[in-house]
């Protein structure tokens, strides 16, 4: 499983750094025509939640970590279930830690952030290959998560977030 996922994530990388170079600057951390995360914040956001979500999966590994039988919320598992989110906007929840809050970066920041994002899966992918199933950590909105459910958690989020560089495209295309 780990290994399919695994290069799930990193063609989501590679999709992202590839459109990175293509946003023309000086659209980069303008709001679109009408309204809605510039591209600057989508990156912010994503990133920064992948590596959260990374460390939550390296957490699940430890051997400290506490067992549960508790597991995810009816939105994680159908989530999971689908291997995408619902086609309805979901915000950020309100419980999500304050070092997620979106912030317009610049490219260069998102190009490290990438680079330090692939970084952290090759180091926490033997981990989560040998992480127990009923060890987990909280995910704000989608429950109780082990390693395994974290890192199919970041191919799905990865790939929601592509979709939203789309429409931003679009729309700036559509002036």
């Amino acid at each position: 499983m780990g290994s399919s996922i695994l290069a799930a994530i990193e063609t989501a990388f590679d999709n992202y750094r590839a459109r990175l170079d293509m946003i023309p600057d000086e659209q980069w951390d303008v709001t679109p025509p009408g309204g809605g995360w510039s591209f600057a914040e989508v990156y912010s956001h994503i990133l920064q939640a992948t590596l959260g979500a990374s460390i939550a999966a390296e957490k699940c590994a430890q051997p400290n970590c506490k067992l549960t039988l508790k597991g995810p919320t009816l939105f994680g598992r159908i989530l999971l279930l689908l291997g995408k989110f619902p086609p309805v906007k979901v915000k950020v929840a309100p419980t999500a830690p304050d070092r997620l809050s979106v912030v317009k970066i610049t490219k260069e920041d998102a190009r490290n952030l990438l680079i330090k994002c692939r970084k952290r899966m090759d180091t926490i992918m033997p981990l989560i290959n040998k992480a127990p199933k009923n060890v987990r950590i909280t995910h704000p909105r989608l429950g109780m998560l082990n390693a395994r459910q974290w890192l199919k958690f970041i191919r799905i989020h990865l790939n929601h977030h592509l979709k939203q560089l789309q429409r931003i495209e679009n729309k700036f295309s559509n002036v």
